[in-house]
């Protein structure tokens, strides 16, 4: 075994193709089933299991495959300590829930940041299976994680059976933002009922180790409004938010500045108090780098100005 076979591997189950994977790698077919086949000899494991469908890691192969990135992505870190200043350059990838003062962070982060210090850049709104799944898998150096409270001790068991470090960023409960033309703008006390004619804008993909999808859907998507539009991308949920003051949608509070540029307003719901935790998680031995901490900085600064 060698690093070869290590990359042959990773190219395999990134494409779930042999004959892909031999296109990306500048070889024949032949010769990377070949040394596939030798690699697992050596190791005495199947890695792949070939299904009509293409191929995919067996249980022992992701295990393997695992050790095989972190092995790939310490000898990538040598190379650019000692290859040159423009080897130097750092990549910045992150996955993070779809929250707005995260994205102003974001921005502000861009802004900010020295092009010739950072070669790529990877951010990436997504659900919290999506955010583990690319820490692990090693293509994401940094998530964030948001889930509500109660759920704490399933996403820490399962991290820690991972590796994952966690940190604490942001500890809120959910609040209401609408349209300031909604029917519910005026009114200072909104409770459950108040909702119930309005339609929620609403993410559909929560997830929870350990919990059935169905059971954390009941949970988090409830059942006090029957009108519902869901939605994956963060800015789509902001121009139907503006545009129909008949919506609402749950969220952490969001920065001013972003209220007013399109036209909406923060409210509390009495009898609906959720409390959320946003966590950063990392691989344990993972070195936050200069630009992870001047992100993190930009961050704090985010939720200063949500006041």
């Amino acid at each position: 075994m060698n690093l070869l076979h290590l990359k042959y591997a990773v190219e395999v189950e990134k494409t779930a193709s042999i004959t892909k994977a031999a296109e990306n790698l500048y070889m024949g077919q032949p010769s990377l089933s070949r040394a596939i086949r030798e690699l697992e000899d050596s190791l005495g494991i199947q890695i792949f299991k070939r299904t009509p469908k293409g191929i995919f890691p067996t249980p022992k192969g992701e295990e393997f495959l695992g050790y095989a990135k972190k092995i790939l992505s310490q000898v990538d870190a040598v190379e650019k300590l000692y290859l040159g200043k423009k080897a130097q350059k750092q990549k910045f990838a992150i996955s993070v829930p779809r929250a707005s003062y995260i994205s102003c962070a974001f921005t502000s982060f861009i802004k900010k940041l020295d092009r010739a210090e950072c070669e790529d850049v990877f951010y990436r709104e997504t659900n919290s299976m999506r955010t583990i799944n690319n820490i692990i898998n090693s293509d994401y150096n940094l998530g964030i994680l948001r889930y509500r409270a109660s759920y704490e001790r399933y996403f820490n068991e399962f991290l820690a059976s991972k590796g994952l470090e966690t940190e604490l960023i942001y500890e809120f409960e959910s609040v209401l933002i609408m349209s300031r033309n909604s029917p519910l703008a005026k009114k200072k006390h909104i409770t459950l009922d108040d909702l119930k004619p309005l339609t929620e804008i609403a993410h559909s993909d929560p997830y929870v180790p350990s919990l059935p999808m169905s059971t954390v859907q009941k949970e988090e998507i409830g059942d006090e409004v029957a009108n519902r539009i869901f939605i994956f991308e963060r800015g789509s949920q902001m121009d139907l938010l503006s545009s129909m003051p008949n919506t609402f949608m749950w969220t952490s509070p969001v920065p001013k500045r972003l209220l007013e540029l399109h036209g909406l307003i923060e409210k509390r719901c009495s009898g609906a108090e959720r409390k959320y935790k946003d966590v950063l998680i990392r691989h344990s031995e993972y070195m936050f780098t200069d630009i992870d901490k001047m992100f993190l900085d930009e961050l704090e600064q985010a939720k200063k100005d949500i006041g």
